[in-house]
């Protein structure tokens, strides 16, 4: 099975958006650094949202900025909406990255408008930068309970008529099984667009359904180091599969991520050290190889 995946850290997005502890602009963009110095081709640097919904990601601008920018590396950022492009397209970030949700009671709580202004809006867009598209609550929703296939997929079709130059169908509240996410992800070959997943660890079943979406054909994953990640407006909704955990699966199983996975070890303990706690991450704290 030995293919080259890419990975995008968004832990300094995903990952903090639901800490209670807001961290300061300088550490925010030492993360994005950290990261950058592992061989990660993609992070997803900060999100261009309302302050007062999302208090962690206030200041994204002068994250943006404080970055010490990697050869090699892309730097996004995510947007729900017009006004977020706006203020991304002032920065030097190489990607978008727009999201909208499968139904349409999530997308409101998220977005504050409906699905098909959700898409109306993705179609505005410029494309003077690559234009990523997630779908949230791919698998289930916490308002709506369980989402078809047949839907989302009909919601991507839409969306790449609309400039999405890939799809990533996020389980937004971790109630995915592999089953499922190699239903779905089989269901997207006539898309004519990298597609792949962005995974929540809620249920235990991230890595899981991570081998099922490789099978079926994923080549893009997102993730977040140490695990950290949440959704605030999805209850009960905990972090994503820790990049970590995912380097280490496919490292064993003979996949190219072109990461150093000691390297995203000590930036999770890093992290660690920065909120005082352990880590949801299982490889940080156990260990990137079997000890001697």
């Amino acid at each position: 099975m030995a293919a080259a995946v890419t990975i995008c850290d968004v832990g300094p997005r995903d990952g903090l958006q639901n800490e209670p502890t807001t961290l300061d602009l300088s550490t925010r963009a030492e993360l994005v650094n950290r990261l950058a110095r592992t061989g990660l081709p993609r992070i997803e640097a900060v999100s261009f949202v309302s302050a007062e919904r999302v208090p962690q990601m206030a200041g994204a601008e002068e994250v943006v900025a404080a970055i010490d920018r990697v050869e090699g590396v892309s730097y996004s950022g995510l947007i729900l909406n017009e006004k977020g492009y706006e203020r991304l397209a002032a920065t030097d970030l190489d990607e978008v990255h727009f999201t909208l949700a499968a139904t349409e009671a999530f997308n409101r709580r998220n977005a504050n408008r409906s699905v098909d202004e959700s898409v109306e809006e993705l179609a505005r867009i410029p494309r003077d930068r690559p234009v990523s598209v997630s779908i949230s609550v791919s698998f289930g929703c916490p308002f709506e309970g369980e989402v078809e296939a047949a839907t989302v997929l009909r919601l991507a079709e839409r969306l790449v008529e609309a400039g999405a130059a890939e799809i990533l169908f996020a389980d937004t509240i971790g109630v995915g099984v592999p089953r499922q996410v190699g239903e779905l992800l089989r269901g997207t070959r006539s898309l004519g667009v990298p597609v792949g997943v962005h995974l929540h660890d809620t249920r235990n079943t991230a890595i899981a359904n991570a081998y099922a979406a490789l099978e079926a054909g994923a080549k893009l994953f997102e993730s977040s180091v140490g695990g950290l990640g949440g959704c605030p407006f999805a209850p009960r909704a905990t972090g994503n599969v820790a990049t970590e955990d995912l380097v280490y699966l496919f490292r064993g199983e003979g996949i190219d991520t072109g990461v150093d996975l000691d390297g995203l070890v000590g930036v999770a303990e890093w992290l660690a050290r920065v909120f005082g706690r352990d880590l949801p991450g299982r490889v940080y704290r156990a260990g990137a190889s079997v000890a001697n």
